[in-house]
């Protein structure tokens, strides 16, 4: 584990992977609980029937619940077959911490509980990286949402993504496991802090550096595996 040193108002890229390199979710309805579980381990307090089918409302909160405290600003996501990534700011002391906790400890027992099995999803706890730079966080936000996402372009993975940007693109914004969509303009009630649009005015220029981002294969300093 390596998690670097970080205080409230810091940005952090959190990674979280599976055990052995296996899997973390099997089917779709383990990846849509994923990006409901965003929305709802994201607060002090957690319902033990928070997943159990809510009609129309994917991300409804009952009015018995108490008032919303949440632990960490939602910033951007993308799940991968054996990890995720996540880019939040922390808003109080061990926010991050205690989120990544109650999201790994959900997911784990969601999966014992399908697949009558014991033990961490998870290959220990999370790693993260500190972001000290608001170029930095451009880079973290396009090497989470679109190099992650178009390394599962159907169509040939990163390499063709990077060839063929505008279909990848286009491939990409729908694709439901990542935040990439909520700023396409379909919102996601997960997102509790829009960064990029701070940093990009229009979707076009975030557009237009993603693109040269991958184009110019720009993460070095920004991976960490």
């Amino acid at each position: 584990m390596r998690v670097e040193p970080f205080g409230v108002d810091s940005y952090v890229h959190a990674v979280k992977r599976g055990a052995r390199g296996l899997p973390i979710t099997d089917d779709d309805f383990d990846r849509q609980r994923f990006v409901r579980s965003l929305f709802y381990m994201n607060d002090e307090y957690v319902d033990d029937n928070w997943d159990r089918p809510n009609s129309d409302k994917t991300f409804g909160r009952p009015s018995s619940w108490p008032r919303g405290k949440p632990l960490v600003d939602v910033i951007a996501f993308t799940l991968m077959p054996n990890h995720l990534h996540l880019l939040l700011r922390e808003i109080r002391d061990g926010g991050v911490s205690a989120f990544m906790q109650k999201l790994g400890q959900s997911m784990s027992n969601h999966h014992n509980e399908k697949y009558k099995q014991h033990g961490s999803l998870f290959q220990g706890s999370y790693r993260s990286r500190t972001i000290g730079t608001d170029m930095y966080l451009r880079y973290v936000s396009a090497y989470i949402m679109v190099k992650n996402v178009f390394e599962l372009y159907p169509r040939g993975g990163l390499k063709a993504a990077s060839a063929h940007f505008e279909d990848a693109w286009n491939w990409s914004i729908g694709y439901p496991y990542s935040s990439l969509a909520h700023y396409a303009g379909t919102p996601n009630p997960a997102i509790s802090k829009n960064v990029v649009e701070e940093m990009f005015p229009t979707g076009h220029s975030y557009k237009k550096f993603a693109r040269d981002v991958i184009e110019g294969r720009k993460l070095s300093a920004v991976e960490f595996e």
